[in-house]
């Protein structure tokens, strides 16, 4: 058997928004977050505008993409909105169904902390399922921490669910002192 080619993982395009929405939606339908009711599902316009917000604040959104099909996607947003947690970001991670186990996840996983670092962001911050053990060992084997534990914090699947809090240094993570934020940017 050859071995599976890394996916091409680049920054996400407009015209990857119908493809990202399909693997989204197949994810609150049959997946992990099943349960939730469509009507809280975006619109492709929306997800549109949500991914330009992100690209214009320079937020990493990126695809992952084989013989022309996206595989996948990543992005991040800011953990608070306040000025002092403008260094940490919340990600998610949606590979679609019929890819799981090929590596995908990891490789968007990879290139999201990358980029991250690489935009000074300084800690990586995610929710999980307690009940997703591929997402906690994906965490894991990138060298998220187990921060806390919300139980019951989700309704899934007709019962109450637990949320995993993993979080991860970046970069020079809390040893230095970030640069002077700019008086307007306050």
């Amino acid at each position: 058997m050859e071995p599976l080619k890394p996916p091409l993982i680049r920054p996400s395009r407009d015209a990857d928004v119908d493809a990202m929405l399909a693997i989204y939606r197949r994810h609150i339908r049959q997946g992990v977050e099943e349960g939730v009711e469509d009507s809280g599902v975006p619109q492709a316009t929306e997800l549109r505008d949500r991914r330009k917000n992100l690209l214009d604040r320079r937020f990493p959104h990126l695809v992952a993409v084989e013989n022309g099909e996206v595989m996948g996607y990543a992005y991040v947003v800011l953990f608070r909105k306040r000025p002092a947690y403008r260094f940490t970001v919340k990600h998610s991670i949606y590979v679609r169904h019929d890819q799981h186990g090929r590596g995908i996840g990891g490789a968007l996983m990879q290139a999201l902390i990358d980029a991250c670092a690489a935009a000074g962001f300084r800690r990586m911050i995610g929710y999980i399922n307690a009940d997703n053990a591929a997402s906690l060992g994906l965490h894991d084997k990138f060298g998220f921490s187990r921060a806390g534990l919300l139980p019951g914090s989700a309704y899934r699947y007709g019962r109450w669910t637990d949320t995993v809090l993993v979080e991860r240094s970046l970069g020079p993570g809390a040893t230095t002192p970030p640069p002077p934020i700019p008086l307007r940017t306050l």
